[in-house]
C-alpha cells in the first residue's frame, strides 16, 4: 500500500463503468492495509430522512434526503457529522468532520454536531483493492475540503471537484455521461 488515503475524495474515472459508482464522490475515512471504507457523498436517496428513517428525523433535517452511501451493507445507517468539539467524533476524517463512535447515542451525536448527514450502506474494499483499482485507472483522488462534503448541490460535486483539480480534469468535468450525444 502506498500513502494511507483517509481523508481524501476518491472521483470515480468516467471509465468506471459499475453503476454503484459511475460519477461518484467517495470520501474515504480509513485506508489501511486491511482495505478502505468510505461513504459516496453525492448520491442522494428519493426517500427524506423522515419517510426511510421517521426514528431520526429530530436528529437530522426531517426533509433532507438519506443519502445512498456504497453497496455495502445497504440497510446500515451511516452518520458523518461536523463536530463542534472535535475530540467528541469516534474518527475524525477532515477537519471536524467526522464519525460518531459505535457506541454513540443518537441524542449525543445530535448535541455534539452543527451539522449531519444519514447514509444507508458504505462503500469497501478488501485488502489491496482499492490500490489496484487506483492504479488501473478507476479512480481519482483529490484533497477533500470540509465545504464540499456537505455541498447544497450534491449531484454537482463530482464535476466541481474535478474543476477544481483543473488541467484535463477540469474537461472531464464537462464531459457528458455519453460521449456520444457530443
Amino acid at each position: 500500500m502506498a500513502k494511507s488515503l483517509a481523508g481524501q475524495f476518491l472521483l470515480a474515472s468516467p471509465t468506471l463503468i459499475d453503476p454503484n459508482f459511475s460519477r461518484n464522490v467517495v470520501l474515504i475515512a480509513v485506508h489501511g492495509d486491511d482495505g478502505a471504507m468510505g461513504v459516496v457523498l453525492n448520491r442522494p436517496s428519493g426517500a427524506s430522512v423522515a419517510e426511510a428513517v421517521p426514528s431520526l428525523e429530530q436528529s437530522a433535517d426531517a426533509l433532507e434526503p438519506v443519502f445512498i452511501g456504497g453497496p455495502v451493507q445497504p440497510s446500515s445507517i451511516i452518520f458523518l457529522g461536523d463536530y463542534i468539539d472535535p475530540s467528541d467524533a469516534g474518527l475524525l476524517v477532515v477537519d471536524s468532520i467526522g464519525f460518531p463512535s459505535p457506541d454513540s447515542d443518537v441524542q449525543d451525536i445530535e448535541s455534539a454536531t452543527s451539522r449531519r448527514r444519514i447514509f444507508a450502506g458504505h462503500a469497501g474494499w478488501g485488502e489491496g483493492q482499492l490500490d489496484a483499482e487506483i492504479e488501473r485507472g478507476d479512480w481519482i483522488t483529490e484533497d477533500a475540503l470540509a465545504h464540499e462534503i456537505f455541498s447544497d448541490d450534491p449531484e454537482d460535486l463530482w464535476g466541481a471537484v474535478l474543476e477544481r483539480k483543473g488541467g484535463s480534469y477540469a474537461l472531464l468535468a464537462r464531459m457528458p455521461l455519453d460521449p456520444s450525444v457530443n
